[in-house]
């Protein structure tokens, strides 16, 4: 299979990136092009709503690459050139301004757009969305000592917003219907020390949805109605700045108009080959062909890019780790790998009262996924740990004087790499 001639990159976060990073060490040395919607270098996400939105970081620092990176890895980054049509059956793409650019293979790295609430007045501009360098600026002139924020959505941006919020002394109301978010991914025990962690820092956790948004026209006040069946009791919080985190939708306007198959993300098969053999899928908004979630995390999309450019060069793919993410919030990290809900049964490991602690899922005698706060070295030991797929003894993982290293040394025989998973 000979490579292509040229690549186009639609998108610029950092699943896009990666691709294009990885396409060049391995040995492409075609033209590569790079459309950003936006202007200026691309940069990093997980920091909006931590460093940047503290005043702590400026753009210049979270930056994916320097400037002299898309110069040496002869990346031509198109900034501020939006792409408003794919042509894989004639090989280009079609520029906003409708100019048509040749492309042999195209990579979609679109992402994601913040959902709105979808209840009446969520949409308004009053109601702060942080997705963008833009987003977090806006928002971060918002949070003033004092000033009443109310977060909808207690999910992974919406507890490190809150966080932040209280940090920097505003008055902080966090709504979710969910009694405990994310328990689901993490385990009933490190979602409810984090969740908990919230009121003890001042932050005030009503569990009800939201009914209606309600921002007057001219007033400063945005007053969110909140549902009756729960414990919010059909409250009505008033607050200077409201903020929804509840999630993103995948932007698959491109892939859809092209034709390609689109089922909650663009679906993508081993190596990110969409239904088009010359168009592949990364980051937030593919969704691997069998697999019923998309895993909307950094790691996930650095891994996808890397991927893509196994399957643009026709390479043999290397074996699919566990996922893993982190969050941090309050001073401490939450890190996870696998997810719970695959778990038939979990060890824990250190007191959940003792502020530091890790819950290891199992199924049969496989550890599946592991849960951790400020634990980083029991998160690296039990990723590697997944990947191996080696069996296990819950006595050894939970007994806090054995590390974790120590399983993996007894598993020095068996395969490097999670046999049976399944590739990118």
């Amino acid at each position: 299979m000979s490579p292509p001639r040229s690549v186009a990159v639609v998108g610029a976060g950092l699943a896009a990136v990666s691709a294009c990073d990885a396409l060049r060490a391995q040995g492409y040395d075609g033209e590569l092009v790079l459309y950003s919607a936006e202007r200026g270098l691309p940069y990093d996400r997980p920091p909006l709503s931590k460093d940047v939105l503290l005043g702590e970081a400026r753009r210049d620092d979270v930056l994916l690459r320097p400037e002299r990176w898309y110069e040496e890895q002869r990346v031509d980054l198109r900034d501020g050139t939006p792409v408003r049509a794919i042509r894989p059956h004639e090989g280009g793409v079609e520029r906003a301004d409708g100019v048509v650019a040749g492309a042999d293979r195209v990579v979609l790295a679109t992402g994601g757009t913040p959902r709105t609430l979808p209840v009446p007045g969520g949409d308004d501009p009053a109601v702060h969305v942080l997705r963008t360098w833009q987003d977090a600026e806006r928002l971060r002139e918002r949070l003033l000592p004092r000033s009443r924020v109310t977060v909808v959505g207690a999910g992974l941006i919406g507890a490190e917003t809150a966080a932040v919020a209280v940090a920097l002394g505003c008055r902080v109301t966090l709504v979710d219907p969910v009694p405990v978010p994310l328990a689901a991914v993490v385990g009933d025990e490190i979602a409810g020390v984090l969740h908990r962690r919230h009121t003890a820092e001042g932050i005030e956790v009503i569990t009800a949805g939201v009914e209606r948004v309600e921002h007057r026209p001219g007033a400063t006040e945005v007053l969110v109605h909140l549902a009756g069946d729960g414990v919010g009791d059909g409250r009505v919080v008033a607050a200077d700045t409201v903020v929804a985190g509840i999630g993103i939708r995948p932007v698959t306007g491109l892939a859809e108009a092209a034709g390609l198959r689109v089922d909650n993300g663009v679906v993508v098969h081993p190596g990110q080959r969409t239904s088009h053999p010359n168009v592949f899928a990364v980051g937030d908004v593919a969704r691997l062909d069998g697999h019923r979630v998309r895993h909307e995390h950094w790691d996930a999309a650095q891994l996808g890019g890397a991927a893509a450019a196994h399957g643009i060069l026709g390479r043999p793919l290397p074996p699919a780790g566990a996922t893993w993410f982190w969050s941090d919030r309050h001073g401490c990290r939450l890190e996870a790998v696998g997810t719970m809900a695959d778990a038939e049964r979990t060890v824990l490991r250190g007191a959940p009262d003792s502020g530091a602690f890790t819950v290891l899922g199992l199924s049969g005698d496989r550890l599946v996924a592991a849960a951790a706060v400020d634990r980083a070295r029991d998160i690296k030991a039990a990723r590697r740990i997944i990947d191996r797929d080696v069996p296990v003894d819950p006595a050894l993982l939970a007994d806090e004087g054995t590390d974790l290293r120590t399983v993996l040394k007894r598993s020095d025989t068996a395969p490097d790499a999670a046999r049976g998973r399944t590739h990118r």
